[in-house]
């Protein structure tokens, strides 16, 4: 063996048997997590890696995504080549020129080409970083700008670099025989040329520049946030193949422990989660709360169980508990009770997250540890709770008032055998005054469309969604099991909501409880009753004048209904709406979710007026929403902003004016 192979094989073995333990000591705290079930449907994760880690479809969206776009792919090329170095480094006769010769100049020419791609792609985050960084690179502990970013960037580009000094230098030397098809290499060469006295020395220069930074980057990799290079791609495969819009049971017994108070509480995929975010600031960006100057930062709660559990490792593997708290006092490994508290369970950092990451639910995992574990919760729940309990609203309002909106129409109680649908009203639709006039508009629907419906009257209960997302899964499951019970006593098995809350939790909760529901959000059933001609709009409303559209988060992003209510919208007033810049999936929150409905907000802007001032750009007359809350904090924000003349009208309610209008 030659002295340079001799010296290059034994720095090589040194830095992998580096890269492997230090790999392994990371890899091996997943295992300190609780068990999770992520490995089914092979076929479907197969799928969905494919579509988001190889196809990079959620980086591409944003614009400077095709640049990462560009690295990702070079980086799997260049694998190739970099294999070829290594083998190469250690066995001087070891090399691809051993292929045919049309496939090896055909990869001399890909390999040729994405390093000069890889080079640009390098030098614009280079200048994205130094000239026009984006505001959500940086977060209070991780900075856009930080040494770890430029030293990746810069490792990236000597590698570049260090491959066409490499390269140029031997094509002018004549060693290699396939110039031709290395035109980037060849340019090199032909500004070496009249150096012919450094040629040697370039090339040996390079290959030890291209040599020991490759070492470093395996040795640097798993100690840095790029070690997402080897967990992105499996994270997408593990990943929720449904959105995760509910959470696990708990077992209630003796002595358990629920939620995660401490960072070994989390799943092991959890933990998987932490290891594989790549910090673009996506999730910030998009997240309601970062957006208006709240505590919480859906990237630093996961960067925060990555720190805790790299902090606390040590204890773990020593049986013991760690000593840096999960939620406490602010800090790099530790969460703060009021950023928990900020979340509107929204989903939009899940929705944009590049690796799939699941943000949200690590959140309710904390608040169930806070309220079951702790009982600290803000005082303004503590209301909440009891009403919950002890009249099965939050409102506390007696059950007998339940269906008092019902007055003179023509509602009867829901019959099993007879009735095709129940009308599951919900809290707000019974309780609050202004919802109380969409349930009344429903039903003035459903009269005039033939439709065979029902409802529960005062032994109607509550869903329970807000307690779920607040964290007291005791009260919750209690409340589920009972409407199980009702639901299966009374022979439901159709379902009408108004809420899209009541949606997600009949639909997608309740079927841990073992009750399958087909559940429609009033919107989905008019479009149909449109559809089959039960409804005749002829599009002639215009009294609503200009319209926009706000899509709520639990009926869009949680449960994918985007389009029918803009087409019931556009059947009767014969235009579809206009939209807000945030609309559809990237729909920004009202502010309501999560349980937010019943706090107040006391840091930064409130979410509502954040979206009212986004909805009040397109000057409309009316702004349409599909969801109580959202009619709420619609109607709120719209005030205290000064613009109580713009009107709040639910999809249905312009439906129903509609209907009247024709029948004038």
């Amino acid at each position: 063996m030659m002295p340079q192979s001799a010296l290059f094989t034994t720095l090589l073995v040194a830095s992998l048997a580096f890269f492997c333990w230090s790999v392994y000591r990371r890899f091996s705290l997943v295992c300190f997590g609780q068990p999770e079930e992520r490995l089914d449907q092979p076929g479907r994760r197969l799928q969905e890696m494919l579509l988001y880690a190889f196809g990079q479809l959620r980086v591409v969206k944003k614009p400077f995504g095709l640049n990462h776009f560009v690295i990702f792919w070079s980086f799997l090329i260049l694998a190739i080549a970099n294999g070829e170095f290594l083998l190469n480094g250690v066995f001087p006769n070891a090399s691809l020129a051993a292929l045919p010769q049309g496939l090896h100049h055909a990869l001399l020419f890909l390999f040729d080409l994405v390093s000069l791609m890889t080079l640009v792609a390098i030098a614009l985050s280079f200048g994205r970083r130094l000239i026009v960084k984006p505001p959500y690179l940086d977060s209070r502990y991780v900075k856009g700008r930080s040494p770890e970013a430029f030293v990746i960037l810069s490792f990236i580009a000597l590698l570049m670099l260090a491959y066409f000094g490499m390269h140029g230098a031997q094509i002018a030397q004549g060693k290699e025989a396939a110039a031709a098809a290395m035109p980037v290499s060849s340019f090199v060469a032909s500004l070496l040329f009249p150096y012919p006295g450094l040629l040697g020395t370039v090339e040996a220069v390079s290959w030890w520049v291209h040599a020991l930074v490759l070492l470093a980057f395996i040795c640097f990799l798993p100690h840095s946030k790029h070690m997402h290079i080897l967990t992105a791609i499996p994270n997408c495969y593990l990943g929720s193949l449904d959105w995760p819009a509910t959470q696990p049971r708990e077992k209630f017994e003796k002595g358990a422990q629920y939620g995660a108070g401490s960072v070994e509480r989390f799943t092991w995929k959890d933990l998987f989660d932490s290891f594989s975010c790549t910090e673009c600031g996506r999730c910030q960006a998009a997240c309601p709360a970062a957006n208006t100057g709240k505590a919480l930062n859906p990237r630093q709660i996961v960067h925060a169980i990555k720190t805790n559990l790299l902090e606390n490792s040590q204890a773990l593997r020593e049986g013991r508990k760690g000593t840096l708290p999960l939620i406490g006092n602010e800090g790099e490994g530790t969460n703060t009770e009021e950023a928990i508290w900020d979340c509107t369970t929204c989903g939009a950092c899940m929705e944009v997250c590049p690796v799939l990451i699941e943000q949200m639910p690590k959140i309710i995992k904390m608040r169930r540890h806070l309220v079951q574990d702790e009982s600290r919760f803000p005082e303004e729940l503590l209301n909440l709770f009891e009403n919950m309990e002890q009249r099965s609203n939050p409102w506390g309002i007696a059950p007998s008032e339940r269906s008092k909106w019902v007055s003179t129409l023509d509602v009867k109680p829901f019959v099993a055998g007879e009735t095709e649908y129940l009308l599951y009203v919900g809290c707000a639709g019974s309780f609050d005054s202004r919802a109380k006039q969409v349930t009344v508009a429903l039903a003035s629907v459903l009269n005039a469309a033939g439709v065979s419906y029902g409802i529960l009257g005062k032994e109607e209960k509550c869903c329970g969604d807000s307690l779920r997302r607040l964290g007291n899964e005791f009260v919750f499951e209690k409340m589920a099991l009972e409407n199980v019970e009702l639901f299966r006593e009374k022979g439901v098995t159709k379902v009408i909501t108004l809420c899209p809350h009541c949606l997600t939790t009949l639909k997608n909760d309740y079927r841990q409880y073992g009750l399958e529901l087909e559940v429609l959000h009033q919107s989905q059933l008019i479009a149909e009753l449109i559809a089959s001609g039960r409804i005749k709009l002829d599009g002639s409303e215009k009294s609503l004048g200009k319209i926009t559209y706000h899509d709520p988060c639990y009926l869009g992003r949680h449960n994918g209904l985007f389009d029918a209510p803009r087409g019931v919208i556009q059947a009767a007033t014969g235009s579809a709406p206009q939209e807000m810049e945030r609309h559809g999936r990237n729909s920004f929150c009202c502010g309501a979710g999560g349980g937010r409905m019943w706090m107040e907000e006391f840091t930064g802007e409130r979410v509502n007026h954040n979206r009212v001032a986004e909805a009040l750009e397109g000057s409309p007359d009316t702004i349409c929403v599909a969801c109580p809350y959202c009619m709420t904090m619609i109607e709120d924000g719209l005030k205290d902003k000064g613009a109580a003349q713009v009107r709040v009208k639910d999809v249905v309610e312009v439906v129903a004016e509609g209907l009247l209008h024709r029948k004038a």
